[in-house]
């Protein structure tokens, strides 16, 4: 759609003139004269304004371009147009072009059946355009609107343009129903702007525009393709429905996408460039402070399948309560909670929180304030609301549709973070007295659920050398045993048979830890890791070592084999 507009049909403006005299006292009045009258509406006397009020009935048009415009003088015009019955003020044409409102401005209930401009109007206190309905073209370009605007319940059967406008105040377009697209393009909004119940029948392309409080979007109904380009501080489509592909781009926003309803694919993600508006960067007053990515917070009640997040902060998103978590599709860059990179003790011994992604869910869980003070610390502040947490098994669920997806986008070691997670939800859900517990305990415990390579190598190192300190002071016997032959020659000569034997390995008593029986201890270990025996003489202690170490060391080198795959895989 192009940007601009037709031109004005209203004749050449006949300025009303006001204060042209020999002295000077007054600035020239630039407003448009009443028809047949000397002044514009402002300056026209009771006589002059009586007789163009006389004059104009429902439908007809006006002209108050250029005029400061006060409330009563505004009313009694609508009134004169307003139609008979219930029905509200009927304007034809009309033009508000660089118009002044002086005070309170109410335009409730009114119909524009013709072309309508505001362009370059201002506002300087409230604004009403309630149950208002906009049968043609309207124009709203450059508008300034020094208070709150609203636009409840109005219809605009074509395209309103809001190009360059500024709202310094609050502005509502609540239960508006839109037939054709809006244009926002370049328009600023200074404190919040209220979609909340609005409904676009046609293909919608919102933006690029700052809104730099809120952007309700509640509830919204898109119909069509819709595409949204904004910088904003806050955005929330709860309970929005889209029966349509709908690609929404943001900057610093915190956005809430619960209860949505999607029937079509939906892509959010973060504007990755500042805006620019006639080869300028738009101004960001405000959000110098703010990441530049948008933050989803919620996707409660809202189903996945059809919902593409790129580029965002997940950090203090919800997923709580989420329809078809495991379909998600997180593209490009995503960002969740990571543990605290701070160094505690546990039973005096030093450590850290394995590094890994952690959703917000179970961040609160592990803040709230029943738990050890040196397990919350670092975890940040508890929920306001502690009855609001999950449940455990609920978190594992979370985490479990998380792997899913990773998997399903073939990002194997992106899957490998949330399936840890999936295991710690578990395992923390199991009591002490449950076998499962003590299981998950020590698969945690030996590699982190088969993902953390350098803890496994660690207990790998140490049962072997466990075993090799084992095998030199009690496995290896104190001298090879030797093997000794028996026989009996019969007399006369002939066949003569021969025993032959070995005695028991006999126990180590003295020189247990040589460089010898170091070599014969490590060559026994090094064989039981690969699953192998030695063929060394053993003391019946050894033997017993040398099956233990034949059973958990290869059982611990698979483990540092799990954990490297599930980290290079793709």
């Amino acid at each position: 759609m192009s940007d601009s507009l037709p031109t004005t049909p209203f004749p050449r403006l006949a300025s009303c003139n006001y204060g042209t005299n020999s002295e000077r006292t007054f600035p020239v009045c630039r407003g448009a004269k009443l028809p047949g009258q000397r002044f514009c509406l402002e300056h026209a006397n009771d006589s002059e304004l009586h007789s163009f009020l006389s004059s104009i009935g429902p439908g007809a048009s006006i002209d108050f371009r250029h005029t400061n415009i006060p409330s009563p003088r505004l009313q009694e015009t609508l009134s004169r147009l307003k139609q008979p019955g219930e029905g509200g003020p009927l304007i034809g044409r009309c033009a508000f072009d660089d118009a002044h409102f002086t005070d309170e401005a109410d335009f409730s209930r009114v119909t524009f059946s013709e072309y309508t401009s505001f362009d370059r109007a201002t506002f300087i206190e409230a604004t009403h355009f309630d149950n208002a309905k906009f049968a043609n073209q309207s124009s709203f370009k450059d508008v300034a609107a020094l208070s709150t605007i609203s636009f409840f319940e109005v219809t605009f059967t074509e395209t309103p343009w809001f190009s360059r406008a500024i709202f310094y105040d609050d502005v509502y377009f609540a239960w508006t129903t839109f037939q054709e697209d809006v244009m926002l393009d370049r328009a600023t909004f200074k404190e919040n702007v209220d979609f909340h119940k609005a409904r676009f029948q046609e293909n919608v392309q919102l933006g690029p525009f700052v809104a730099e409080k809120s952007l309700e979007m509640e509830e919204v109904i898109f119909n069509s393709p819709m595409a949204l380009l904004a910088t904003a501080r806050e955005v929330s489509f709860r309970g929005s429905r889209w029966s349509s592909f709908g690609q929404i781009e943001l900057r610093h926003a915190d956005v809430s996408l619960a209860d949505c309803a999607l029937e079509a694919p939906l892509s959010v993600r973060s504007a990755v460039a500042q805006f620019k508006w006639d080869g300028t960067i738009i101004e960001e007053e405000g959000f110098s402070n703010l990441f530049e990515t948008c933050i989803i917070t919620d996707l409660s009640g809202t189903d996945c399948s059809m919902l593409t997040l790129a580029d965002v902060e997940l950090t203090r998103c919800h997923f709580s309560g989420a329809i078809h978590l495991d379909q998600i599709r997180l593209e490009a860059r995503y960002g969740f909670n990571i543990p605290p990179q701070v160094r505690m003790e546990c039973w005096r011994l030093p450590y850290k929180w394995t590094q890994r992604q952690v959703i917000e869910e179970e961040r609160q869980w592990r803040a709230l304030p029943e738990r050890s003070p040196v397990l919350r610390r670092g975890w940040g502040a508890p929920p306001e609301q502690l009855h609001e947490v999950p449940s455990l098994a609920a978190l594992a669920i979370i985490y479990r549709q998380l792997r899913k997806s990773r998997e399903d986008a073939k990002d194997e070691p992106g899957a490998a973070d949330f399936y840890y997670g999936e295991m710690e939800m578990r395992r923390h859900s199991k009591g002490w007295g449950t076998a499962e517990r003590w299981l998950l305990q020590l698969y945690w415990l030996l590699s982190g659920y088969g993902l953390r390579a350098s803890r496994a190598l660690g207990w790998l190192a140490l049962a072997m050398l466990t075993t090799i300190l084992l095998m030199m002071g009690f496995g290896l016997p104190q001298d090879s045993p030797r093997q000794e032959a028996s026989g009996t020659v019969p007399p006369g000569g002939g066949k003569v048979i021969f025993e032959i034997d070995k005695g028991d390995p006999n126990n180590p008593t003295h020189d247990r830890f040589t460089t010898k029986r170091f070599d014969k201890a490590l060559s026994i270990t090094l064989n039981s890791v690969v699953f192998r025996s030695s063929g060394q003489d053993l003391t019946t202690a050894g033997g017993y070592i040398e099956m233990a170490s034949r059973f958990s060391e290869p059982v611990l080198l698979g483990l540092v084999a799990l954990a490297i795959r599930g980290r290079v895989k793709r």
